[in-house]
């Protein structure tokens, strides 16, 4: 998945959950301006413990956050 196909699927999970980018990110515990960089498309290859943390955030797999269909 490409950075900016992450960052817009990230994008969408928080519309569907109703929460700000400064929400999510303080629930995954992450940097305001880590979440915003993965959503623009400018952190190409965010870390395994961000995906985890935001994953955990949204109560979803990393196959989900990803969008991964098997």
């Amino acid at each position: 998945m490409s950075s900016t196909n992450l960052g817009k699927r990230i994008k969408e999970l928080r519309g569907k959950a109703k929460i700000s980018q400064d929400q999510l990110a303080k629930k995954a515990d992450i940097p305001f301006s880590t979440l915003v960089k993965i959503e623009a498309g400018y952190t190409p290859n965010p870390s395994m413990e961000t995906l985890i943390k935001i994953a955990d955030a949204f109560e979803i797999t990393i196959d989900d956050l990803i969008g991964r269909k098997k």
